[in-house]
């Protein structure tokens, strides 16, 4: 698996994180783990649809909630 990005905020409980692995499975080769040591697999076609939805403001207002 390579690293892609950490997404560190302020909380100090740890950073999620994104991995691509091109060895696995075409539906698995996304992963995102977070603060507590749980994962979320995807394809790169379903990531793709979660920066589609950032790069047109879909997600802005989530973004901003606190």
């Amino acid at each position: 698996m390579k690293s892609i990005a950490r997404f560190c905020g302020s909380c100090n409980c740890g950073c999620p994180e994104l991995f691509v692995d091109l060895t696995a499975p075409v539906e698995r080769q996304v992963v995102i783990t977070d603060d507590f040591g749980q994962k979320v697999e995807m394809s790169l076609d379903q990531f793709g649809s979660i920066v589609e939805a950032a790069k047109t403001g879909t997600l802005d207002d989530l973004a901003l909630v606190r």
